[in-house]
């Protein structure tokens, strides 16, 4: 994949195409797997005879506009736009700057896609990725360009034989370990291998805390092509582990007797003055040695971090994550180099200052998660304010910060609330969410779960 952002709608001559094409064939590609993000963050594809190719991209593929509004269960959720507007079209056309081989499946390119309002020629109001570009550009006007490092965990699992899954190689003690002594089956070095041909910056990975928990690290980059590394990343590991007749999770916290899985953004900005092109973070001679730019962001994403909440943990599951000891931030704060606080400054500076925010977790659709810390950061920076003194020793004290919204229904609250933040990423879109997500909560209300069986059926 380009380091660069890709373009906006890419315009791709016919010339263009062939040399794709031309290329393609030679490397032995005869399908095309044109894919592009839900509103959860989950894949959507359609696969392309590669003759079919030149068609896609002049014509585009058609999809419903409701699959932003389906629900993980295939229930199609009542937004606006969907299924009130007759179940409309949306226009979806292969970005071929964005080809890459699928080393696992032979003969099979993925790259990701534009997506229009045939109607308007506009974007899908519900678009993950133009979301993010439209907050990206609202940096650009303030000469800041956010550069993201994302880092994401994930549970693997095997079929149980009593049923269900469980967890696979469930060792405890071996966080931060790699080898057959945590993954008895090699499975993190054969995907290492495997997601390294896919050319997403993969940087290294190891055993997690909890046993069949693993991590890899992504390297950073700017803003959008993060997000778009991150989300091929996630789906590149689902596939990986379906293809072992496997489960691999991003939810927040799927098992009672362990912790749950982040996805931590480390975030700065680049920006261009009369000494080129530099970190608007660092500045050896400011209070921590960060600038006054780097100090505000801090203080925005403290200021919206309620109404942040709601993106960056988006399900009713992701708030089973929080509480006292869980390194899992359900407090509002900042320290430096603290990793019990919400917002975390490693110690490096430099060319490496940065922020790390740990709130969100490895559910989160990596575009709205994205966009959603850097609007923050920028209300942050154009706001001028300094945040409170940064958290000393180990956190999650009730009596020095407030608390993280506890439940899905209050981060909605707050994200419809926070008028700010909600111009930044667009009403349109504030409203498709928030009613995507009240839904979810109506049907995890009525639904009866098995804690409440085992805690009552017997007794009551």
């Amino acid at each position: 994949m380009s380091a660069q952002d890709p373009g906006k709608n890419p315009a791709q001559d016919p010339a263009e195409v062939r040399r794709h094409m031309e290329q393609l064939a030679a490397d032995g590609i005869d399908v095309v797997r044109v894919t592009y993000p839900d509103l959860i963050g989950t894949e959507r594809a359609r696969d392309v005879l590669l003759e079919e190719l030149p068609r896609a991209v002049e014509h585009g593929l058609a999809f419903c506009r409701a699959v932003y509004h389906t629900s993980p269960q295939g229930d199609v959720v009542p937004v606006a736009g969907g299924l009130d507007a007759g179940l409309p079209d949306i226009c979806v056309r292969p970005d071929l700057s964005t080809l890459a081989a699928l080393p696992w499946e032979p003969g099979v390119a993925t790259c990701l896609a534009e997506v229009v309002d045939p109607a308007t020629g506009a974007p899908a109001p519900e678009s993950p990725r133009d979301l993010l570009r439209s907050v990206l550009d609202r940096c650009a006007d303030h000469g800041l360009r956010p550069v993201v490092g994302p880092e994401l965990e994930y549970f693997l699992c095997e079929p149980d034989p009593a049923g269900g899954w469980r967890r696979y190689g469930a060792v405890p003690g071996v966080v931060y370990t790699a080898g057959l002594r945590a993954d008895p089956d090699n499975h993190l070095l054969r995907t290492l291998r495997q997601v390294r041909g896919l050319d997403i910056g993969v940087l290294s990975g190891n055993h997690e805390f909890d046993g069949g928990q693993f991590e890899i690290n992504l390297l950073h980059s700017a803003a959008l092509p993060a997000a778009d590394r991150a989300f091929r990343f996630k789906s590149a590991i689902k596939e990986l582990a379906r293809q072992e007749g496997r489960l691999a999770t991003f939810m927040a916290k799927p098992f009672n007797d362990a912790g749950g899985s982040g996805f931590h953004l480390h975030l700065s900005c680049e920006t261009t003055d009369d000494r080129g092109v530099h970190n608007a973070f660092d500045d050896p001679r400011g209070a921590y040695g960060l600038s006054a730019t780097a100090r505000h962001a801090v203080a925005g994403v403290l200021a919206h971090a309620p109404a942040l909440a709601a993106l960056l943990n988006p399900t009713v599951n992701s708030y089973k994550r929080f509480g006292p000891d869980t390194l899992a931030p359900w407090l509002i704060d900042w320290g430096l180099d603290n990793r019990s606080a919400m917002v975390r400054i490693p110690p490096e500076r430099g060319s490496g200052a940065r922020l790390e925010l740990r709130l969100a977790d490895a559910s989160a659709n990596p575009y709205l998660a994205i966009a959603a810390t850097a609007a923050a950061a920028l209300l942050g920076v154009l706001a001028g304010e300094e945040p409170p003194a940064p958290l000393e020793g180990y956190g999650y004290d009730t009596t020095k910060a407030s608390l993280l919204p506890t439940g899905l229904s209050a981060a909605l609250d707050a994200l419809e609330a926070d008028t700010d933040l909600a111009e930044l990423l667009g009403k349109d879109f504030i409203t498709s969410y928030v009613t995507y997500k009240r839904d979810e909560l109506e049907r995890f209300g009525r639904h009866v779960t098995d804690w409440e069986f085992t805690e009552y059926a017997y007794h009551l």
